[in-house]
């Protein structure tokens, strides 16, 4: 499936939308066009609602991915992804992370 396919799974509210996330995220190490699909979808009201487990939602899970992939763009669209959070979540992220400040963030996802 295309970049574009699953961006359009996400942004209809799919009942697989969360599945078309994870694989677009695991496109963001090599492609720059899901890096920047992901940040734009992490914006979506329906993902920063949508909890995977606890207080992390799929919006984060995008901006988790965007950081773990380590890339230059990736990075940049992170740090704009999670600007875009109002600042009580962008607090109650940065706790969940463990660090002060986003920049400061190197998760991994194995």
């Amino acid at each position: 499936m295309s970049n574009a396919e699953l961006t359009r799974m996400i942004e209809s509210e799919h009942p697989y939308r969360g599945k078309a996330l994870f694989e677009l995220c695991d496109r963001v190490p090599r492609d720059d066009d899901a890096a920047t699909k992901v940040a734009m979808l992490s914006r979506l009201p329906s993902l920063r609602l949508a909890r995977l487990f606890d207080r992390v939602s799929l919006a984060w899970s995008a901006i988790i991915a965007l950081l773990a992939a380590e890339t230059t763009h990736a990075r940049e669209e992170a740090y704009a992804a999670f600007g875009a959070l109002d600042l009580a979540e962008q607090q109650d992220m940065l706790d969940y992370l463990e660090v002060k400040s986003i920049e400061e963030a190197h998760p991994r996802i194995t």
